[in-house]
C-alpha cells in the first residue's frame, strides 16, 4: 500500500557530523533500526534508542561504547542519550564479560519466591554449573542477577531466556526449555 508508514525510510539526520561509527552496525540492526525509525516523526528519532540496543544485543549479547556510539550517530542524537538508556534499563548488559547466546533472568522476587523460584534458580545453577552473575565457558549461558520482580507473578515461579517468558516452571520444565534451545 502506497504511503504505508511500516515501508517509510528515513535516513540519518544530515545535521550530525558523520565519524563513520554508524558503519559498524551490521544489516540487521540498520534494518530494525529503520523499522523503529519508520514508526516516529523524523524529529523524534531518540525514540527509537531501545528498539536499536535491543537490535544490538541481539546481535552481540552485550552493548560495547562503540556501538552505542554507532546507534547515536545513526539516531543523529548525543551518545549520551544512548548510554543513559543503556545503563538505566536492567535488560541491556554492558559487561563483555557476560556477554553470552542465551541471557537467563530467574525472578526471586516475593511471588515466585514462595513458589520455589530459590529451588530453581539452585537447579539451573547445577545444571549450567556456574552462580548468578556468571557465564558458561563456551558463552552459551549467562545466568544474570535479576534486581527486580519480572511482572508475571501470576505465572510464578517464572525467568526470562533472552527476554521471553517461561512461567510456571519446575525442574523438569526447566530442563526442556535450556535443552531445547539451539
Amino acid at each position: 500500500m502506497a504511503g504505508d508508514i511500516t515501508t517509510k525510510t528515513i535516513h540519518p539526520v544530515s545535521h550530525i557530523k558523520k565519524t563513520g561509527k554508524a558503519d559498524l552496525l551490521t544489516a540487521f540492526e540498520r534494518a530494525e533500526l529503520e523499522k523503529w525509525l519508520a514508526r516516529y516523526p523524523e524529529d523524534q528519532r531518540q525514540s527509537a534508542v531501545l528498539g536499536a540496543l535491543r537490535a544490538v544485543m541481539h546481535e552481540d549479547h552485550y552493548l560495547s561504547v562503540p556501538k552505542m556510539d554507532a546507534v547515536a550517530e545513526y539516531l543523529g542524537i548525543p551518545p549520551v542519550a544512548v548510554y543513559e538508556v543503556a545503563s538505566f534499563y536492567s535488560m541491556f548488559e554492558l559487561d563483555e564479560k557476560v556477554a553470552a547466546r542465551y541471557s537467563i533472568s530467574v525472578c526471586t522476587n516475593v511471588s515466585c519466591m514462595l513458589l520455589g523460584s530459590d529451588d530453581i534458580l539452585a537447579h539451573i545453577e547445577n545444571k549450567l554449573g556456574i552462580k548468578l552473575g556468571d557465564t558458561t565457558p563456551d558463552r552459551r549461558f549467562f545466568l544474570k542477577r535479576e534486581e527486580e520482580c519480572l511482572a508475571a507473578c501470576c505465572g510464578a515461579p517464572m525467568m526470562q531466556v533472552n527476554h521471553v517468558y517461561h512461567t510456571d516452571l519446575t525442574p523438569e520444565k526447566v530442563d526442556e526449555i535450556l535443552d531445547g534451545l539451539e
